[in-house]
């Protein structure tokens, strides 16, 4: 049985991932608010004078347009809806969002709630505002709506004393939630504050 002809225009999102698909073209794996995240192939989005290849930066807002009746779409639009002037501290905190949203959310699934709280913790991030405070906040919603949430009411995600406790015990939910995959980002992260603790 075929699946029905989808065809999306300027939606909201942002590319989570991409890799080279053939000679020219993408593979992109996209976060968008009304439609969850999504795999789409960027045709050409390799070659120099593509119209795709400036808008898919990571971390950056688009409005994004596809269509197709199957688990992988075609794109075929995508423009810049902003920026995020995100300092290089702040990079991998991106990384470590997307990966969580990567590993953890089913496809096609929308999750506008969770799109906001990504939204303002890069925007959070590229302010210079710490980590802290934005990350716990997206933790707390992406397993809000994920159905592994603590049962509490949202805590002051800015009190700097509450943080430490608050952060294990998002960290312990999540790794019950990613069942013993430890993410690629998390471990970078802990090395990189190894070697700098030995420095």
């Amino acid at each position: 049985m075929s699946r029905r002809l989808v065809r999306v225009h300027e939606t909201p999102g942002y590319v989570l991932h991409a890799t080279a698909w053939r000679e020219t073209s993408l593979i992109v794996q996209a976060f968008s608010r009304d439609h969850g995240w999504v795999t789409l192939v960027a045709k050409g989005a390799k070659r120099p004078h593509s119209v795709l290849r400036p808008a898919l930066s990571v971390f950056q807002p688009l409005l994004l347009s596809w269509s197709g009746g199957t688990d992988v779409k075609t794109m075929t639009r995508a423009e810049c809806a902003g920026v995020h002037p995100l300092p290089g501290p702040a990079m991998m905190s991106c990384w470590y969002m997307n990966e969580l949203m990567f590993r953890l959310l089913p496809r096609e699934d929308p999750h506008p709630g969770l799109f906001d709280a990504y939204v303002i913790a890069l925007q959070q991030l590229a302010a210079g505002q710490t980590a802290a405070g934005a990350l716990r906040k997206f933790e707390w919603t992406l397993l809000k709506e994920t159905g592994y949430g603590l049962d509490q009411e949202p805590p002051d995600f800015e009190d700097t004393q509450q943080e430490p406790q608050l952060r294990a015990r998002l960290r312990e939910r999540l790794a019950e939630h990613l069942a013993g995959r430890p993410l690629a980002t998390r471990q970078v992260l802990l090395a990189l504050q190894r070697y700098q603790g030995s420095k």
